[in-house]
Formats: C-alpha cells, structure tokens, sequence
C-alpha cells in the first residue's frame, strides 16, 4: 500500500505527451514575436476605444445638462423672470397664486 502511494504521488496524472512530432520546433508551435505585437496591438487598440468612447458618454451627458438648463431659462423668461409664489401669501402678506389660493386641496388644507 505504501509502495501505491509513493508511486501516485511521483507519477504525474495525466503521463505528459511526448515531446513533439519530428521535424517541428518549439518556436513552430508557438506564437513567437509576431502574436506578442498583434496581441499588444488589440490590447493597445481597445483601451484607446475604452477612452474614446468615455469621452464622448462625458460629452453627450454635458450637451443634455446644458440642453436642460437652456429649457429652463427659456421657461423662465416666458413666465416673465420671476419666480413663481407657491404659498398661501407671499412675504408682504399679499395673497397668493398657488393651488391653496384657488381651493385647491395643498399640504395645509388638508
């Protein structure tokens, strides 16, 4: 049994193939220099496209930030550049013009 042991445990399982066929040579089989440079080309290549197209995400995200802010200042300038009250009465104690002056049902009238 110990004999058993000693053998598995110094014979490598699966036995390693034998070596290559005849006439063929380790720099034959491998990828050598040439798929070295076109493996570092690809990784080259898509990390510029990684930050490329990071860029241009950043950019569009800053075109609908400064679209939005263009709508809102628009929309601001139609309701005449003031802001709108939204209370019952606004600071000077005046009646205001938000859904409590008109009945409607709001936070307070509830």
């Amino acid at each position: 049994m110990h004999s058993l042991l000693t053998a598995l445990a110094t014979t490598p399982a699966p036995a390693p193939s034998p070596s290559l066929r005849e006439g063929l040579s380790q720099d034959q089989v491998t990828p050598g220099l040439l798929g070295f440079l076109l493996t570092a080309f690809i990784v080259v290549l898509t990390a510029l496209l990684i930050v490329d197209m990071v860029r241009r995400i950043r950019r569009v995200r800053y075109r609908a930030q400064v679209e939005e802010e263009r709508a809102a200042a628009a929309e601001s300038s139609v309701h005449g550049g003031a802001p709108q009250a939204t209370g019952i009465q606004d600071s000077a104690g005046q009646p205001g013009t938000g859904p409590e002056a008109n009945g409607e049902a709001g936070p307070g009238n509830r």
